[in-house]
C-alpha cells in the first residue's frame, strides 16, 4: 500500500521538495504558490489547491498579486485529483485559463521496489564539475527543443544532477530532489541518437540507489504521455492525475 504523503507527494511535487537558490514558497492553507527562477509558466506554479467554489477567482487574483509584485506575467495551475472543489478545472477554464500544451496532462506515478539495473556498457555519474553540467543542459535542451544554456545551474542542497554515459559518451541526463517521505525525479532527457540503448533505465535505476542509501526507497515523478510507458515497464504505479493549466494573465 502507497501511504497518503507519498501520494501527496507525487501531486504537488514543488510543494515539497527542497527549493533552490532563486526559489520561492507561499504556503497557504488553500493553495501553494512556487516561484522558480524565471518568469515562463512553468517556472511559477499553483498547486495544491483546496478551494471553496465561491473563493476561485478570488484567489486566483490573490495570485496574480503575489505574481505581479514579483514581475510575473503567467503561472501555471496544476491541478490533481485531490484538489477542490471538484470541478476547479472547468471553472478556471471558465475564467480563461487554457491548457498547457503540448502536454497539458500528467499522472503521478511512485516506484516502491527496486527497477532493472543498468544495462552494461550504461555508466551514471553525479555531474559536478562545470563542463558536466554545461553537458547536461545542452542535452536537456536537444531532447526538449529549448536553447541552449547560457549559465551552468549546478545542483543545489537536497538536489542532484546525473549524466548517463554510453560506451563513455555522455548521452542522458536527469535530476533528483531529496525529501522527507521519497525521492522525486525530473528532467529525464536523452539525445536522440541515444534512445533505446538503456540510459533512462540507468538514470532511474541509479537515483533508486541512492534513494535506498538515503533511508527513502521511493520514487515518485509526475510523468508526461512520452515517459508513462517506460515508467509502467520499470515497475512504477500510477497514484494520481494532474491537469496542467495555463494562465497567461498579463499577455
Amino acid at each position: 500500500m502507497i501511504r497518503p504523503e507519498v501520494i501527496e507527494l507525487a501531486e504537488n511535487a514543488n510543494t515539497y521538495t527542497p527549493l533552490g537558490p532563486h526559489d520561492e514558497r507561499i504556503v497557504d492553507d488553500r493553495y501553494v504558490l512556487w516561484l522558480g527562477r524565471g518568469n515562463q509558466p512553468g517556472w511559477n506554479v499553483a498547486q495544491r489547491l483546496r478551494l471553496r467554489a465561491d473563493e476561485v477567482e478570488s484567489v486566483r487574483q490573490e495570485i496574480h498579486g503575489e505574481l505581479r509584485s514579483r514581475g510575473r506575467t503567467a503561472c501555471t495551475w496544476e491541478v490533481g485529483s485531490h484538489a477542490t472543489p471538484p470541478d476547479l478545472v472547468d471553472r478556471l477554464l471558465e475564467l480563461g485559463l487554457v491548457d498547457d500544451e503540448p502536454d497539458p496532462y500528467a499522472v503521478g506515478m511512485v516506484l516502491t521496489s527496486a527497477p532493472a539495473p543498468a544495462p552494461p556498457g550504461v555508466e551514471v555519474r553525479a555531474a559536478r564539475t562545470r563542463e558536466e553540467l554545461l553537458t547536461s543542459g545542452r542535452i536537456a535542451a536537444i531532447a526538449f527543443g529549448s536553447p541552449p544554456p547560457a549559465e551552468v545551474e549546478p545542483a543545489y542542497a537536497g538536489s542532484e544532477i546525473y549524466l548517463a554515459y554510453v560506451d563513455g559518451e555522455p548521452v542522458a541526463r536527469a535530476s533528483a530532489s531529496f525529501g522527507e517521505h521519497g525521492v522525486t525525479l525530473f528532467g529525464g532527457a536523452t539525445l536522440p541518437e541515444a534512445r533505446g540503448r538503456g540510459a533512462y533505465r540507468a538514470l532511474v535505476a541509479a537515483r533508486w540507489e541512492d534513494a535506498v542509501a538515503r533511508g527513502t526507497p521511493v520514487l515518485v515523478t509526475q510523468a508526461g504521455r512520452m515517459s508513462r510507458p517506460i515508467l509502467t515497464r520499470l515497475g512504477f504505479r500510477e497514484v494520481c492525475e494532474i491537469r496542467i493549466l495555463l494562465d497567461a494573465f498579463e499577455r
